[in-house]
């Protein structure tokens, strides 16, 4: 047998465990936190300061003075490590600068779940949380599990009006937000000759939205002339590497397509929704924000003008693209149009900075979430689409497709969508100090604790945390849960960012642990990293009832629901030992 991409890399057989060094390690501006748990980790000077890559990015330039004082502690701890490689504000959105950075066979993490975009460049790049990568930055390496594969095979090429978006969600469409999950995605055939490294760009940011621990692709000719030179250490997978799951796609089968509310894998053709107005719209972000994304979208808007009342942003995604916008003359097109050109920001796609939807607002956005309240306001609805979709329903005020001879589609992989995850402030689902959340899939980091508190309250804080627990979804939680209180959920637990408040919280309160059907891979990393167990038992979930007795026990590998008992299998001594710990802060510290 041969091996795959990811177990060539990291050197060992699916379902190993290894320590590497990471190439780099990417922060942006958590790093202000991250410096928080570094220190209480006992550590004065990271062990590699060329080994970081510092960006700031997510509130750029900061909107308040608690902000602003951040990125100036951000300054002088990058000045006295003497970190290199850092981005300050208007650089451009992290995923984007490591674009600048990332080489072929180079092993990447980042503080962030779209670290996964530098697959694009045959990197092994993925997404951990702050605690991991302060130590990181304390001890220079950190473990892998070596991931189950999946192999997607592109054939034939997209037609007119089609675009890497689509693929995206296509894909996201067909096998679920967490249908590959912990997997690392590589793509194959002859299909991906035919996209440039700006489309791989986005379809490995969007690996995320899969599940997924990395998205890759081949160090071909397409790579080779994006970077100039010759490939010296591209890694590809043997011809007889085995995967867990197989998929093929033709691109000319694929149609424009939209994400609509409020989930990423609630897709629908165009066609179904067009004629639906909207609101607001944006073109950029980590996923479509590049030089390729903005010249379609000023193309489409070049002597037009956006409809009456509707607004329209762009935020390229570097500076580097900021000013060939300018120099290409897309600048001009697009606000002649009457768009908003921005500072180089995430900014609106996760709620901070500006642009944030009214009440009633109905948002058509080229980011790569739409969960509720995902950009700053529960009360606005966001459909995930391609730039060109975005202007053309700029142009008219209602989505529109952006083909010239548009027909009429139906996406054929639609699921049954889960409820929106808001429970009601007069129920309680706590009973016997057993939180019943068994009906509800898909409970996401926003939802969790919203994303415009990111930057607000530092996770190295956690008593600040608590009092915003759940708010997007369970008003009751944060004033009701307790220490030993156990949680029971669904399916695809913590999806969303690499936000770790909420394990951070929830192990500070001192909950004994969360029982789900699936977890998000980097949520059950930072749940270890705090010492807040999570256990994958998806007939615990199906079997407990409302108001029965439920105990725990990790040692012994059991769990007790009244009087019947289901064993697990116990959790490794490495990981039991971090729990005894109280987390990876106080681990490391002690050893």
């Amino acid at each position: 047998m041969g091996n795959t991409f990811v177990e060539k890399i990291l050197g060992a057989k699916t379902g190993s465990i290894v320590f590497k060094k990471p190439n780099i390690v990417l922060t942006h501006d958590n790093t202000a936190s991250i410096k928080g748990t570094f220190q209480k980790m006992g550590g004065e000077k990271v062990a590699d300061p060329n080994q970081l890559l510092v960006v700031l990015d997510h509130n750029a330039p900061p909107t308040n003075a608690k902000l602003a004082n951040q990125y100036q502690t951000i300054r002088d701890f990058v000045t006295e490590q003497r970190i290199k490689n850092f981005h300050d504000v208007g650089e451009g959105i992290c995923h984007q600068v490591m674009s600048y950075h990332a080489k072929p066979g180079m092993i990447i993490v980042g503080s962030d779940s779209h670290t996964c975009t530098a697959g694009a460049f045959n990197a092994l790049s993925a997404g951990i949380d702050r605690t991991e990568s302060a130590g990181i930055w304390k001890r220079g390496k950190t473990w892998f599990r070596v991931p189950e594969s999946m192999k997607i095979t592109l054939k034939g090429k997209l037609r007119e009006g089609v675009f890497a978006k689509d693929i995206s969600l296509w894909i996201i469409g067909m096998i679920g937000s967490a249908g590959a999950n912990y997997m690392s995605i590589e793509y194959h055939g002859d299909g991906v000759k035919t996209l440039s490294i700006s489309e791989r760009m986005t379809l490995a940011n969007l690996a995320s939205e899969m599940g997924a621990k990395n998205a890759v692709f081949p160090p071909d000719e397409v790579l080779e002339n994006f970077i100039g030179n010759k490939i010296e250490n591209g890694i590809w997978a043997d011809e007889n590497a085995v995967y867990s799951r197989e998929i093929e796609i033709d691109l000319n089968e694929i149609f424009p397509l939209v994400a609509a509310p409020h989930h990423v894998d609630n897709v629908k053709a165009v066609s179904e929704v067009a004629g639906k107005k909207v609101h607001q719209g944006l073109i950029g972000t980590c996923t479509n924000g590049r030089l390729e994304d903005i010249r379609i979208a000023a193309e489409i808007l070049d002597g037009k003008k956006i409809a009456n009342g509707f607004q329209l942003l762009v935020i390229p995604a570097s500076k580097k693209i900021y000013l060939q916008m300018i120099e290409e003359g897309l600048t001009e097109k697009l606000m002649n149009a009457g768009a908003s050109v921005l500072a180089v920001s995430c900014g609106p796609c996760l709620g901070t900075g500006q642009g944030i939807p009214a009440d009633g607002y109905t948002v058509i956005s080229t980011a790569n979430r739409n969960f509720k309240g995902r950009m700053g306001n529960k009360n606005a609805e966001i459909y995930l689409a391609s730039p060109a979709c975005v202007a053309h329903s700029a142009i008219s005020g209602e989505i529109t497709d952006p083909r010239q001879n548009p027909t009429k589609d139906q996406y054929p992989f639609v699921k049954e969508q889960s409820a929106t995850n808001e429970i009601s402030t007069d129920e309680n689902r706590r009973q016997n100090g057993v939180w019943n959340y068994a009906d509800v899939d898909n409970l996401n980091t926003d939802q969790m604790f919203a994303g415009d508190l990111t930057y607000k309250i530092l996770s190295s804080e956690p008593e600040t945390i608590i009092p915003h627990l759940f708010k997007g979804f369970d008003e009751n939680f944060a004033k009701n849960v307790q220490k030993g209180d156990i949680i029971i959920a669904g399916d695809n637990f913590g999806c969303g960012s690499s936000r770790e408040h909420p394990a951070v919280g929830l192990a500070h309160i001192g909950v004994k642990a969360v029982i789900v059907k699936s977890v998000n891979r980097i949520f059950y990393r930072s749940s270890v990293n705090q010492g807040l167990p999570i256990i994958v038992l998806p007939e615990i979930v199906e079997k407990y009832q409302a108001g029965d007795n439920v105990a725990v026990s990790l040692e012994d590998g059991t769990i007790q629901i009244n009087d019947e008992t289901y064993e697990f299998a116990p959790l490794p001594d490495e990981l039991m030992e971090i729990f005894a710990a109280k987390g990876l802060v106080n681990w490391i510290k002690n050893n």
